[in-house]
């Protein structure tokens, strides 16, 4: 079972109906979280939303308590609050991307991707990872062609992922391909 922690997105219906095509899915809000069904889950999602990272501190107790233990994968918001768990700076970009395509690359790093492989993605955030942002096992696995700001993230030891765009919008080419992917990796 997916398990998707929704903060409150239009997006995360559409997630959702992706996931819902690989494995049963629960949904709950992120300020109600069911630990019951979360425990049976084998996948948890963290959904795009609003705001920033700090604004959900329920979710940063799921992200400490089943790292290592079942498959993270996050989305947008999702991306960020993984890596602001992992003590990243999010900070805001220069330029907003809401509702714009980007190129983006896979890079060598990527354990899935075959490395300069280029994916049109739809992307919808404001926030960035400051860089640089080390850590010992995540890794940046992709990137925009444009603006190099780090778009994928991966971490095989721990079995933790992110995409920064939605893999679940129109705007990205092959999105169910990306999250395949991730959930058979």
């Amino acid at each position: 079972m997916i398990y998707v922690i929704d903060h409150e997105d239009s997006f995360t219906y559409n997630l959702v109906h992706l996931l819902e095509g690989f494995a049963p899915t629960y949904i709950s809000n992120y300020y109600d979280i069911n630990w019951h069904q979360l425990e049976k889950s084998e996948i948890i999602i963290f959904s795009p939303g609003p705001g920033n990272p700090s604004h959900y501190p329920e979710t940063q107790k799921v992200y400490k308590k089943y790292k290592g233990k079942k498959k993270i994968i996050g989305i947008c918001l999702g991306f960020q609050q993984i890596l602001f768990a992992e003590n990243a700076q999010i900070v805001p970009q220069k330029k907003i991307y809401h509702g714009y395509q980007s190129k983006v690359k896979a890079l060598k790093e990527s354990a899935l991707f075959k490395p300069n492989k280029v994916f049109l993605t739809g992307r919808y955030h404001s926030l960035k990872l400051k860089e640089p942002f080390n850590s010992s096992s995540l890794k940046i696995s992709m990137r925009c062609v444009e603006s190099n700001v780090a778009m994928a993230i991966e971490d095989t030891i721990n079995n933790v992922y992110g995409f920064q765009f939605h893999p679940d919008s129109f705007l990205t080419v092959d999105g169910k391909f990306l999250i395949q992917k991730v959930i058979q990796f």
